[in-house]
């Protein structure tokens, strides 16, 4: 009998997964209901196979074309997978050099191993994702600390919504040489905020 349940649950499942993909094929699974994982076993196939070497120009020329990606980024292709290494100053770069590869038909996958690595010191670095909070309108900069290690920013404190947290992640993200921002930000009514620490300093 539970069984029998479990295998009628598995269909409707099943059956609203492919009502949402003939609706629009781009549908991300993971948004219908009662989907709790997705084993994706899809390969790509050509009506035209592409060499890896026809792929590693392509996707050569196409990291030429976007100014965004450093001239460091190196291409490595193997049965159509794309391995990305090489050293950027910002993180925005390794996510463009990525977008780029994405685009080229024939790649199967894509392994960024590109290393973000900043250009000034630490202390600068705290000082530029300061600055940002102050100039982003979302954020009230005085109740978020932040911290710098290596090439990690760590974020803390309260903010009074979820739009203001992900502001605040985007302005430390965007700093020169932050490959991951720690954000344990927590979200509290800006009324419990009053009375608070008064926030940041730029030393």
């Amino acid at each position: 009998m539970k069984t029998a349940m479990l295998k009628e649950t598995d269909v409707r499942v099943r059956d609203a997964v492919m009502q949402q993909l003939d609706w629009a094929p781009e549908v991300d699974a993971k948004r219908v209901a009662g989907v709790r994982a997705v084993a994706n076993d899809i390969d790509v196939r050509l009506k035209l196979e592409r060499t890896d070497s026809d792929i590693a120009q392509e996707v050569t020329h196409a990291m030429e074309l976007r100014s965004n990606v450093p001239e460091g980024v190196q291409v490595v292709v193997h049965n159509g997978r794309v391995t990305l290494t090489g050293n950027v100053g910002w993180r925005h770069q390794k996510e463009a050099a990525e977008r780029a590869v994405r685009l080229i038909r024939g790649v199967r996958g894509v392994f960024n191993h590109i290393t973000v690595t900043p250009t000034t010191s630490v202390r600068d670095v705290r000082r530029r994702i300061v600055k940002a909070l102050y100039h982003a309108a979302e954020v009230d900069a005085r109740h978020v600390a932040v911290e710098v290690s290596g090439h990690t920013a760590t974020l803390r404190g309260t903010v009074g919504t979820w739009v203001q947290r992900e502001s605040a992640e985007r302005a430390a993200a965007n700093a020169p040489g932050i490959a991951h921002v720690a954000n344990f930000i927590t979200i509290r009514p800006f009324e419990s905020q009053l009375g608070g620490r008064d926030g940041l300093a730029l030393e």
